[in-house]
């Protein structure tokens, strides 16, 4: 079980890949909201598993069930639990790994943090398959935003050296393309990067691109209380994830001052900025300008081709070869994760 606090909401995911059920707990959503479930279903369908050759052909209907938090279809303010049941597990596929760490993987250090009794089959609690509850929160999270006027949006902007449109060119959801890039173009090239990827029993990473538009100025707090330091927090508990930065980030690193401010200026009685190369957080606290931030994604640690590992059991080295259903590239379907952990991040500060 993980579990992390938040100023107003708590989060809790629990459950294994290969449990007979995994599922989530947040607490603190106000009560006498309306379900949306027909939109939650649409952000869970992006998530899952085994709808083309771009994903791991693992299927999962990820069909949620609500257990608690919900009454007649509004949510009552108690703490909202939802179960997703496992039912296409292939678990003999990881029957070496107890002895054959893969690299990259967390194989190795659960297995010494656990003492070697942690459940490799599908990651176990390593697994992205836990963010399918993280999706089914976060998107109910998503539309009460929606309902406070702030949207949330991301998309792929860079796949092995293929790169998209900055997402703040382009305000629209992009919730309803077949696949998360803003121009069709780059979508095709990136697709066939992938493609050739798992061709060559291999993997891509990448960096998506995220952004809250219309979050009000005034949020969030200096040193620990800052924006940045919350969403990170969330951010990381995403298998994957490698790297952060806001606005510009590393990029500014190579800037001089009078390139790296962003100018203040009034429009209709409002405050904005020129630029937004801080992401819309100065001091840790929003600016009203989009809170605007990249992740970078790692290449999916199991790929097929031979690798080197160690023994665990003999204590020698050894060599891997793995198989499994494994994502060529885990960006594709990390799109809706990366909006809905956002989206909580986001809720707590505004409630």
């Amino acid at each position: 079980m993980s579990h992390i606090d938040l100023k107003n909401l708590s989060l809790t995911i629990f459950g294994e890949s290969h449990s007979p059920m995994i599922g989530g707990v947040i607490t603190g959503f106000p009560s006498g909201f309306p379900l949306p479930m027909e939109a939650i279903l649409k952000d869970m369908n992006r998530r899952k598993p085994g709808q083309n050759r771009l994903s791991t052909q693992r299927r999962e209907e990820d069909i949620p069930r609500v257990v608690s938090g919900i009454l007649d279809g509004v949510t009552t303010g108690a703490p909202l639990c939802v179960l997703i049941e496992n039912t296409n597990q292939h678990s003999k596929d990881y029957s070496k790994l107890k002895e054959l760490p893969r690299p990259s993987h967390s194989d190795y250090t659960a297995f010494v943090k656990y003492s070697g009794f942690n459940d490799i089959r599908g990651g176990g609690h390593f697994s992205g398959r836990l963010t399918a509850p993280i999706v089914f929160l976060g998107s109910l999270c998503k539309q009460l935003l929606k309902e406070k006027g702030v949207a949330v949006s991301a998309h792929i902007l860079e796949l092995d050296g293929v790169r998209d449109r900055s997402l703040l060119e382009y305000l629209p959801s992009l919730a309803e393309k077949s696949f998360p890039a803003i121009d069709d173009k780059t979508g095709k090239e990136m697709i066939q990067r992938i493609e050739a990827a798992r061709d060559n029993l291999d993997s891509v990473g990448g960096v998506i691109e995220c952004a809250a538009f219309h979050m009000p100025a005034g949020l969030g707090g200096p040193l620990f209380e800052g924006m940045e330091g919350r969403l990170s927090s969330l951010l990381y508990g995403i298998p994957a994830v490698k790297g952060v930065e806001f606005g510009t980030g590393f990029g500014f690193s190579r800037q001089k001052g009078s390139e790296a401010n962003d100018e203040f200026y009034m429009d209709n009685g409002q405050i904005k900025t020129y630029t937004n190369h801080n992401g819309g957080i100065l001091g840790g606290i929003t600016s009203g300008m989009p809170v605007n931030f990249k992740v970078c994604i790692k290449p999916t640690a199991s790929i097929y081709k031979e690798q080197r590992t160690v023994n665990l059991k003999t204590g020698k080295n050894d060599k891997l070869s793995i198989e499994g259903r494994h994502d060529p590239c885990i960006l594709v379907r990390a799109v809706p994760v990366i909006e809905c952990i956002t989206a909580i991040g986001m809720l707590d500060y505004l409630l």
